[in-house]
């Protein structure tokens, strides 16, 4: 399985930018995706997750109600748009697989239930 993360930019705070994560493999409708973020000096962090059917969301409190993570099966393809865009928002963006295909909430939030990562693409939000 490899996944390809883009739609990464420099974009000013208020704005708003979409990633893409187009996956390899055609199990990609049966398992759980994930979205987390590592900017300089910290370590990563979760942002969003999504059970194999876009059923269930799971967002971080840092982004909810800004983010929105959606998939089409269809396309081997998760999204995740995000609006009101802060400084603080800054980071490298890294989709993954989840071991699960509903992982639930607390689990869906670890590093450990992903098995398979993208290469990131960068997020840069000027004040």
């Amino acid at each position: 399985v490899q996944l390809q993360a883009s739609g990464g930019g420099l974009v000013q705070a208020g704005g708003s930018l979409r990633l893409s994560c187009a996956a390899s493999g055609r199990t990609f409708s049966s398992y759980g995706m994930g979205w987390f973020r590592q900017a300089p000096g910290k370590e990563r962090e979760f942002v969003a997750n999504i059970n194999w059917g876009g059923g269930r969301t799971t967002y971080a409190d840092s982004v909810k109600g800004r983010f929105t993570v959606s998939r089409d099966n269809a396309k081997n393809t998760v999204y995740l748009q995000m609006n009101s865009l802060k400084p603080e928002d800054t980071a490298v963006y890294y989709c993954a697989r989840s071991k699960f295909s509903d992982a639930g909430d607390r689990l869906g939030r670890i590093d450990s239930s992903y098995v398979y990562w993208g290469q990131g693409t960068q997020v840069t939000v000027s004040s």
